[in-house]
């Protein structure tokens, strides 16, 4: 099977909702650690208003503290173009930007329409063509809405096409709520894939009711060769109530390995980065992966 490549989302969407301030300082360790066990895409902060995400009020002193890594891509989120102007500046080459395939979330998160949302992108995508800068696009709530609930497939597909026609590059189609199983997985995966090509998919999967890791290798055996993670399954989401964290980087990491996939990544140096952040945050290492081997090594 041909490899794999993860987008390691801990530091951006894995630390935005973490109650306690997280110093720079910890974040830069932790984006250095990722680039060391051999990430090669992270997603390292947000341009959006320190009013609506204080976690990431220190976004122009993590893009001016990161220790860059010959081969290492280090992507952020924004909301606007006056984010991805700041961004810009900042020195980011890649942005992403983010809708959602429901209404409900999409006012909730966001605070309007799943058309208004797109029509923001656009002067983003814009300029960002006249820059020379890669743009990624997020749709969120593909399976299921907290607010709408179980989200037709065909409303998923129209959003991410409308994504990849504005010229987003990529479209990571997203389980927010963490409820999908792999059958809900594969029947969004089947209409989206026939507006978006399925090699400019990849998959955003929480794991609030365990099934993440099967979600990816659903996903992996219907074509799909680029997945989202979070080290030590980092995250959560206000906006869905009861949504745990993103699936763990260490288990994608181990079940692709044992697939025979290649990922790029020393799981054993991304065990030691799963249980370093966790204990720095003074939280439960999310990864059941990160949790057995530390165990193992006794």
């Amino acid at each position: 099977m041909a490899a794999v490549r993860l987008v390691e989302v801990g530091p951006r969407d894995g630390l935005q909702n973490e109650p306690r301030n997280v110093p720079t300082a910890v974040k830069l360790e932790l984006i250095d650690r990722l680039g060391a066990a051999g990430l090669r895409d992270i997603e390292v902060t947000s341009f959006v208003s320190p009013r609506w995400v204080p976690q990431m009020a220190d976004q122009l002193e993590v893009m001016r503290g990161l220790q860059r890594r010959a081969g290492v891509n280090y992507p952020v989120l924004t909301p606007n173009l006056k984010g991805f102007e700041a961004a810009v500046a900042a020195g980011a080459t890649e942005v992403a930007v983010f809708a959602s395939a429901s209404e409900g979330f999409s006012r909730k998160n966001i605070n309007c329409s799943i058309d208004e949302s797109i029509d923001r992108f656009m002067p983003v995508v814009e300029a960002a063509a006249r820059s020379g800068v890669r743009v990624r696009g997020y749709v969120s709530c593909t399976t299921e809405c907290p607010y709408d609930g179980p989200t037709p497939p065909a409303r998923a597909a129209r959003v991410a096409g409308r994504l990849h026609a504005l010229g987003c590059y990529e479209i990571s189609v997203a389980d927010t709520l963490g409820t999908a199983t792999p059958a809900a997985v594969l029947r969004m995966l089947e209409a989206v894939s026939a507006v978006v090509p399925v090699e400019r998919l990849a998959g955003h999967f929480h794991d609030t009711y365990g099934m993440a890791i099967a979600n990816v290798h659903a996903s992996c055996e219907a074509g799909l060769r680029v997945f989202d993670s979070a080290v030590a399954g980092l995250g959560g989401c206000p906006y869905a109530k009861g949504a745990t964290g993103n699936v763990a980087t260490e288990d994608v990491v181990y079940l692709l390995h044992g697939m025979g996939v290649d990922t790029g990544v020393d799981l054993d140096r991304l065990v030691d980065c799963g249980q370093w952040i966790s204990t720095t945050l003074g939280r439960t290492n999310g990864s059941r992966v990160g949790r057995a081997l530390i165990a193992k090594r006794g």
